[in-house]
């Protein structure tokens, strides 16, 4: 265990990550057969009828809520749970079966047929009810937690863990709301994709989370020594905290303020609210730096700070007029959802993964895993921009267009042997 992770390791550590990377392996697997698929169709003969369309809900939906939420999950059970409580392990790992006995169900039912059509809202039918039932689970066990031990909590942690909790209780009903046929998201007219506001308020949605996670984490404001060395006092990095909070309310109020039905990418108040999120290219990780993480986190953070780079530039660039209805349905969609869940949001987790347990991957995985997505987001992103003026050459499965989708299918299998060596890992421990 590194010196600088926090004192605390909770007992539901090594269960959450058992969770989250078995999500990620069973996730990935679906990915590279969908690869080979892509490549080889006559291959996916020998499922029949488990076509094309019934496996692609599985790698997404797992990747989101199996692989992208546990580590979040985890974070929460560890902030609200009572780590000295004796049935402490037991009952996270009742929260985490719940949570992933939803996943399970919930492929059964989209292999069946069983979903809406929609991307990562595929709860339908009696799959409709799975993920929320879980969530209520989970919901339940840290307002038991959080009750048990108000008296002892300061009264910052009282307070912030009962808004946290007031808004989590929301979130099933949301979720299950949101899944329904008869929502409709906001369209932009004249690229058929997402608007401006409804980018904006989802990235900020993800920003607000991870500014929170240090705290809830458990994590030392600064690093007296490397502050003295920097020449950065306390009061400064304070004050940088202060900064990106400030900014968030600002980035908020802006969302509020502007259209949020249908709204199209050429008016320029869509362009210039999207645009507010290139401040957060370096706030974020600046935020980050401002708290003491486990060493081991290091790699991580450094490639978390690079993609999220690059996911926040290309997603303005692409957005504007004439980027968004070239690439909008086209494998540079595929590479930009890439970029975040397989770039950004699995670099975070990591990080998350290794200050919860207090244990790095095994040796090799950061790097077979970002190399494998770089791999991935590259021939993706090429085969995208050039798809819209060969398309086909994209039928006739042309060597070129091959190519590329063997790329992606060897950038899929790094990724998806480093998700395995990291399982075993932990599963040796």
């Amino acid at each position: 265990m590194s010196a600088n992770s926090p004192k605390w390791v909770p007992p539901m550590a090594r269960p959450v990550a058992l969770h989250s990377l078995g999500w990620m392996l069973a996730a990935n697997l679906v990915g590279v057969w969908l690869a080979l698929a892509l490549l080889w169709p006559a291959a996916g003969d020998a499922l029949a009828p488990l076509t094309y369309g019934r496996w692609v809900p599985l790698h997404l939906d797992w990747q989101l809520y199996g692989w992208c939420a546990l580590p979040l999950v985890g974070v929460l059970l560890g902030w609200f749970f009572d780590s000295q409580h004796p049935g402490a392990g037991r009952q996270a790992r009742l929260a985490l079966g719940a949570w992933s006995a939803a996943l399970v169900l919930g492929g059964i039912g989209w292999l069946g047929g069983t979903t809406s059509g929609r991307l990562f809202l595929d709860w339908h039918g009696w799959t409709r009810p799975l993920l929320p039932a879980a969530m209520l689970v989970m919901w339940a066990l840290l307002a038991v937690h959080l009750w048990g031990r108000w008296r002892r909590l300061p009264v910052a942690g009282r307070v912030g863990r009962a808004i946290v909790l007031a808004v989590l209780v929301a979130v099933p009903a949301v979720l299950y709301w949101s899944a329904g046929r008869e929502v409709h998201p906001a369209v932009n007219p004249d690229s058929g994709g997402a608007t401006g506001a409804a980018l904006l308020g989802s990235t900020l949605g993800i920003v607000t989370i991870y500014l929170v996670l240090p705290a809830m984490l458990g994590l030392k404001r600064g690093d007296a020594a490397a502050g003295a060395r920097e020449g950065r006092p306390r009061r400064m990095r304070a004050g940088g905290a202060t900064l990106a909070f400030g900014v968030l309310g600002a980035s908020w109020l802006v969302f509020a303020a502007i259209a949020r039905g249908d709204a199209s990418h050429h008016a320029p108040s869509q362009i210039a609210a999207l645009a507010l999120l290139l401040m957060w290219i370096p706030l974020l990780p600046a935020h980050w730096a401002g708290y003491v993480w486990p060493v081991e986190t290091r790699p991580w953070r450094r490639a978390a700070t690079v993609w999220w780079a690059l996911l926040v530039a290309s997603g303005w660039l692409t957005f504007l007029p004439g980027h968004s209805e070239a690439l909008k349905f086209t494998h540079g969609l595929v590479a930009h959802a890439h970029l975040a869940m397989a770039g950004f949001v699995t670099s975070v987790n990591g990080m998350l993964v290794i200050t919860l347990t207090g244990r790095a991957g095994p040796r090799g995985v950061f790097w077979l895993w970002q190399g494998g997505c770089a791999v991935t987001v590259a021939a993706m992103l090429a085969l995208g921009g050039l798809e819209a003026g060969a398309v086909a050459e994209l039928f006739r499965s042309e060597p070129w267009t091959q190519g590329l989708l063997e790329l992606r299918l060897a950038g899929g299998a790094a990724m998806t042997v480093a998700s395995l060596k990291w399982l075993a890992g932990f599963a040796r421990a």
